[in-house]
């Protein structure tokens, strides 16, 4: 992958910080699943999301395989951050540059397994648990259903991500590898 490439067309879109690098860096922990079980009206109802993606065990096996990462962050302006699900209506903007910037990626040889922000919005009913996804190329499963603590790496990476007032900030990870050529 051409990362000076990549990096100049990343600098056409309105990301406001990105960075690369291992996965051996992220954090995971069950306490973060706890909070989809507990919190969010998701889990359970999504091939996005918990228990679909697997256990944190079988999650963090599987973002591992990918020896490298790219955290990708947007900020949006909304009326008011009590308002969950007038915040969540803001993200559409920041999942369609993680569809550009991973597209990018694998035009360049990248194979990646990309995590946003969704449970999953491609269909307004999900076909789990009686079928398959029926967009698994478009799914990208929300980075805290795998058990990532993202602000712990957002912190020891220095993303900015508390700009104050009714700012939201978005994260997406793109994790990659090269592609193997027979």
């Amino acid at each position: 992958m051409d990362r000076a490439w990549l990096e100049e067309r990343m600098g056409e879109l309105p990301i406001v910080q990105y960075e690369f690098f291992d996965t051996a860096e992220l954090t995971f922990t069950s306490r973060v699943r706890t909070v989809c079980e507990t919190d969010c009206s998701r889990y359970g109802s999504s091939w996005a999301c918990p228990p679909a993606v697997g256990t944190v065990e079988e999650c963090r096996a599987r973002c591992l395989s990918y020896p490298h990462a790219l955290l990708i962050t947007t900020m949006t302006e909304v009326d008011d951050l009590a308002d969950i699900e007038g915040t969540l209506e803001t993200r559409a903007p920041h999942e369609e540059i993680t569809r550009h910037v991973n597209e990018l990626m694998r035009s360049q040889g990248a194979e990646t397994y990309p995590l946003s922000t969704e449970s999953c919005a491609i269909c307004a009913k999900c076909a789990y648990p009686d079928g398959p996804c029926r967009f698994p190329e478009k799914m990208f499963p929300c980075v805290e259903s795998h058990g990532i603590l993202i602000i712990d790496t957002a912190e020891r990476l220095g993303v900015e991500f508390q700009p104050g007032g009714n700012i939201v900030t978005w994260f997406s990870l793109i994790l990659y590898r090269q592609r193997s050529v027979l």
